[in-house]
């Protein structure tokens, strides 16, 4: 069918003639999912403090341990001189002050910085001998580091600088690592009976493994996968929250820690997720999912054997949670960039090829990018089996041939180029061909079950 309202200048512009479509196409595949397996969404919960009351035995730790009525009334002034004094227990106590006065609406922070209390912070991370001064330090600086929810909307960020110039980074990364006993002792933690332990051992994981493949390498070697797949059941929010950022970290990681989490059952739990009555833990869970779905076709076998494409329709089809329906998007794009062909039939047989053209309406060009991207690795698939005429007359039932030409007109000049390269490849010819493509004589594994035409299978 003819391009509307398109002028030979601009198209002679996008036509990238001279280079290679497979190529072009490889490589945005390739960034796109790069892109994606990097991306966690930083406005998700990105703030958390954890309060000491849900640590057990909190007397039992240390005979320094300075309970926390005792601390809150304390000045700047007191904080100052317990850390700068040569006593431990001083020192301990005036860290767990700095670590509550910084979880204030106001907290004191530029005070704390101008009195030089960063860099003691950093050099008591490096007192092995002292643990729970250690514990009280790097408290005290993820407080400051992040602030109040108030104040993160402030001078965080110029607060995490002062942090970074302090090299905090080298100095807590010190203190993570293979042989680090705080990890053996997460493990353990993570299977106490004790809500709010659960919740702040999970979210201690979540942070350790947010980070490149290496950092998720360590938590996979701990052996504490499969409890954290299991704690994506459970009943509290505040427990199956972090441990599905947990897992969401580690599937974004090579291809191996991802069939660790899926050897663990992962995709077993996610169909339950991905139709939580909360639009967080959906679309969480299609993150997870969009991940696993970038793997290998073997991996993608495992998520459609699971049972993953129904639920990942019905994100798809849902209307009230665009983040979450941007996340199904994502897990469609990556599904067909590295399925085999049999796979994407079942994808588009599924009804997630519907699904995904009835969103080409969204006003957010770089969802309707990925759509577009799909569709196109679709019609790959379907040259393979010889079908491109007979998808093109299904993408056109199903109303997607009148958006894709409507794109033409999209002020992106991406979504413009990637429309107007699908309907010159597979549509350019559909008038003068169209009274040879007879769908109801021919069978047709493209099969749309929501469609009520004659394409069988």
């Amino acid at each position: 069918m003819p391009t509307k309202n398109v002028t030979d200048e601009r198209l002679s512009k996008f036509k990238n003639k001279g280079k290679d479509p497979a190529k072009l196409r490889e490589k945005r595949i390739t960034e796109c999912v790069e892109l994606r397996k990097a991306h966690k969404n930083e406005n998700f919960l990105k703030r958390r403090n954890i309060t000491l009351s849900s640590l057990p035995d909190e007397e039992t730790l240390s005979p320094d341990y300075i309970p926390n009525e005792l601390v809150t009334c304390v000045s700047i002034e007191d904080i100052i001189k317990d850390v700068n004094s040569e006593c431990r227990t001083s020192q301990t106590r005036g860290c767990q002050a700095a670590k509550l006065l910084s979880q204030e609406r106001n907290p004191p922070l530029k005070e704390i910085i101008d009195a030089g209390l960063l860099c003691n912070f950093v050099s008591f991370l490096s007192m092995d001998d002292e643990p729970i001064l250690q514990f009280e330090a790097a408290w005290a600086l993820t407080n400051i580091a992040s602030g109040t929810s108030w104040h993160t909307q402030q001078d965080g960020a110029t607060y995490r600088d002062v942090l970074i110039e302090c090299s905090v980074i080298p100095a807590l990364l010190a203190r993570i690592s293979p042989d680090t006993p705080m990890l053996p002792s997460l493990v353990q933690l993570l299977h106490l009976s004790d809500k709010d332990v659960l919740s702040d051992a999970c979210w201690a994981v979540s942070y350790l493994s947010d980070g490149d493949n290496d950092r998720i390498e360590v938590v996979v070697k701990t052996g504490i996968v499969p409890r954290l797949v299991e704690l994506m059941s459970h009943k509290e929010l505040s427990v199956m929250t972090p441990a599905l950022r947990s897992i969401g970290n580690i599937v974004s990681g090579s291809d191996l820690q991802t069939q660790v989490a899926i050897d663990a059952g992962v995709l077993n739990v996610l169909p339950t997720l991905m139709r939580h009555p909360k639009a967080s833990v959906q679309k969480e869970a299609a993150w997870a999912l969009s991940n696993i779905a970038a793997g290998p076709c073997k991996q993608i076998q495992q998520l459609i054997t699971c049972g993953l494409l129904p639920p990942l329709v019905q994100l798809l089809r849902n209307q009230g949670d665009f983040k979450t329906q941007r996340e199904a998007v994502w897990a469609v794009t990556n599904f067909t960039s590295g399925a085999t062909v049999a796979q994407v039939v079942q994808l588009v047989q599924s009804g997630a090829l519907e699904a995904i053209i009835n969103l080409l309406q969204v006003k957010d060009a770089k969802v309707i990018l990925v759509i577009l991207d799909s569709i196109n690795n679709i019609f790959m698939a379907a040259e393979k089996l010889g079908e491109t005429e007979k998808l093109s007359l299904l993408i056109e039932e199903l109303g997607g041939l009148d958006r894709i030409e409507m794109l033409q007109n999209h002020d992106n000049e991406m979504v413009y180029q990637s429309a107007h390269n699908i309907i010159e490849k597979y549509f350019s010819d559909s008038e003068s061909h169209g009274e040879k493509v007879n769908a109801t004589e021919d069978e047709f594994v493209f099969q749309s079950p929501d469609v009520q035409k004659a394409f069988e299978f």
